[in-house]
């Protein structure tokens, strides 16, 4: 089944003040021992956002309000920009057949490595290379990240791409206080990311 999804970016001035982040699940048993048995429920994390600490104008609001209604609420997901983790650089991208390559980010720590796949590319922003040289595949499907080649590439391509989280509202109710005509206050909007 496809996820509804509607290709209009939430607004930038808003994402950049909210608050939040990769989260995970894991259920922690503590045994009789004192010690702890862990169990990974989630093995990619799930970005949360509460962009009602991004809103600072009437307009913002506007355009937070006009988002949640063409969204309506819960039913649509949209693509959202992190602004603590947008880009990356030359990243090795991983094979799907000979000539078509999932765009990836990779998260290093010491000798253990997390691979994030990325399916909401910026439109005009991808620069694919195969041995160090800038090449234009055959195709670029900003709405699941994968590129295409007409024929097989040499080497295995790596890529420079910012990109956008696939979110959604988590709520169907837009609570929003009105103090007076130029100011409308909320406690909180989250937004949680659509796993494709």
């Amino acid at each position: 089944m496809t996820t509804p999804f509607i290709n209009v970016a939430f607004p930038d001035a808003v994402a950049r003040g909210a608050t939040g982040g990769p989260s995970f699940l894991t259920d922690i048993v503590t045994l009789g021992s004192g010690e702890e048995q862990r169990n990974v429920c989630w093995e990619q994390a799930k970005c949360k956002f509460n962009i009602g600490t991004g809103i600072r104008t009437r307009a913002q609001m506007a355009a937070v309000i006009a988002h949640f209604r063409v969204a309506m609420g819960r039913a649509y997901s949209f693509p959202f920009k992190d602004w603590a983790d947008y880009d990356a650089t030359d990243q090795q991208m991983v094979s799907s057949t000979t000539t078509v390559f999932q765009l990836v980010k990779r998260y290093s720590l010491g000798g253990g490595q997390h691979v994030r796949t990325i399916t909401k590319p910026v439109n005009g922003s991808v620069v694919i290379k195969v041995n160090g040289s800038i090449v234009t595949p055959a195709s670029i499907d900003y709405l699941t990240g994968l590129v295409t080649f007409s024929a097989s590439p040499a080497a295995t391509p790596t890529a420079t791409f910012q990109f956008s989280v696939p979110v959604r509202f988590d709520m169907d109710h837009l609570p929003i206080q009105v103090e007076n005509y130029d100011q409308q206050t909320v406690s909180q909007i989250d937004l949680v990311e659509v796993p494709e």
